[in-house]
């Protein structure tokens, strides 16, 4: 029997450039093979990982602030998600669940259904992305309200199909020249503290304001099928939205009928030191759309809600040929136990507790900061001209973002207007890389201002 790769010490090695010579020579391959409309961020080919650490082709290991985008929240190659899936894909790989059915979907379900905010009955439904999870939603609202218009926010991102286009604010690069996108949907203001024009104290109160306003005249109550809220905005510029704005959207929709779907793709599985952010206000959306950090890396989504709303759906109308793949829902099933056993909610809020106080900093010494915001290991900054100048700063971004890529930490940008850097550790990353890299966050703003 073959013994496995040596394990992958946990700290950053530079032995080339970033990006060294042969990732440039496989960027080549992907440049002639690979369509022009898949983008990279930065061209380092990864040829494992572990915890915090991703090695390169060229023999590098970065520091991760991505996950994959808020995917290996518990690391990647956790060993109970590799054990998990090495005795599924041994046993057997798929059969589709709509037509011979495994235990490995109902253990998955059983476990959104107990873990999703609310204590009544409910069911649940898996498919591969969260952007079938989001379209899913919309087909459960509009079967059991009998309506048709779905309500979303300025600055929200809810995937890249024709409906969630619809759905999501930003143009380049989500939307351009995709459309004509799905119709009945409309977009109303988002309660953003740090653009809210008349300041943060009243953001909350205006915004929803506006909220229902807009609902009222432009929509109709009784139209209105559904709100979809993404608790903290992700795509958008991790947008905490004004305390309270999400606790008061959710009981106006129980008030008037509606349903409140909470988009937890990237806010859910411990991201943000709850299981969902939702928690945080003590709301209890009537669907809850999950993927991202559920599966370890595995493509997996879910969507979880009310009994009687999931149950509304005829037999047949939802599904899909991999929707719970058995070998994603196997490494599902570790990533919940791997959460669970190593209390990743307490991990992501000490996260927190080392970030932001470095980004507090940060903020103190270069007045181009505007904003730190976040919660978990779901945190950002905002970049803006100046003080007093909150002219979005993007080309700051693009300078900080590629020192970062330079010196072996890989970090993301986000927002409307390009002007955030995020921050998406895994969890099972150590003090001492999260300080590491911090310390080239600094570095990379000293070399950009």
């Amino acid at each position: 029997m073959t013994e496995g790769p040596a394990p992958i010490e946990q700290q950053r090695v530079l032995k080339t450039a970033i990006p060294g010579p042969r990732s440039n020579e496989l960027h080549q391959r992907k440049l002639s093979a690979v369509s022009a409309g898949v983008s990279t961020g930065l061209p380092v080919y990864v040829e494992r990982a572990a915890g915090g650490i991703l090695v390169d082709v060229d023999g590098n290991q970065l520091i991760d602030f991505g996950s994959g985008i808020a995917v290996t929240t518990v690391g990647n190659s956790a060993p109970r998600v590799v054990e998990q899936v090495r005795a599924q894909v041994a046993d057997f790989t798929h059969s589709c669940f709509m037509v011979t059915p495994y235990e490995e979907y109902l253990a998955v379900c059983e476990a959104l259904n107990e873990l999703t905010p609310g204590t009544g009955q409910k069911r649940s439904a898996l498919f591969n992305s969260g952007a079938e999870a989001v379209e899913n939603a919309v087909k459960v609202a509009r079967t059991f309200t009998g309506r048709q218009a779905v309500v979303a926010f300025d600055h929200a991102y809810h995937g890249r199909t024709n409906l969630t286009m619809a759905l999501t604010a930003k143009n380049m690069p989500y939307k351009h020249r995709f459309g004509p996108f799905a119709n009945e949907i409309y977009r109303v203001p988002m309660a953003y503290p740090f653009r809210w024009p008349t300041g943060p104290s009243r953001c909350a109160d205006e915004a929803f304001e506006q909220f229902v306003s807009q609902v009222h005249a432009q929509v109709g109550e009784d139209n209105t099928a559904a709100v979809l809220l993404e608790p903290i905005q992700g795509e958008g510029g991790f947008i905490v939205p004004a305390p309270g704005f999400v606790r008061r959207v959710a009981d106006w929709c129980a008030e008037h009928g509606i349903l409140f779907i909470a988009d937890e793709i990237q806010t859910g599985f411990c991201r943000t030191g709850d299981w969902f952010a939702c928690e945080f206000e003590d709301v209890v959306p009537d669907l809850v759309t999950t993927a991202k950090g559920i599966a370890g890396g595995l493509p997996l989504s879910g969507l979880t809600g009310r009994a009687e709303v999931m149950d509304s759906v005829h037999g047949g109308g939802l599904g899909g040929t991999y929707g719970g793949n058995p070998v994603a829902c196997a490494a599902a099933l570790g990533s919940i136990e791997t959460m669970r056993a190593e209390n990743l909610n307490a991990r992501a809020k000490q996260i927190e507790a080392l970030f932001v106080p470095r980004l507090q900093q940060l903020a103190a010494k270069y007045e181009q900061i505007g904003d730190v915001r976040g919660r978990g290991a779901m945190l950002a900054v905002e970049l803006i001209a100046g003080a007093g100048d909150l002219t979005p700063n993007s080309a700051l971004t693009g300078k900080v973002n590629a020192y970062c890529h330079s010196q072996g930490l890989v970090t993301l940008t986000a927002g409307t207007y390009g002007n955030v850097l995020r921050f998406l550790p895994p969890l099972a990353i150590s003090d001492e890389l999260l300080s590491e890299g911090l310390d080239i966050v600094e570095h990379a703003f000293a070399a950009a201002l």
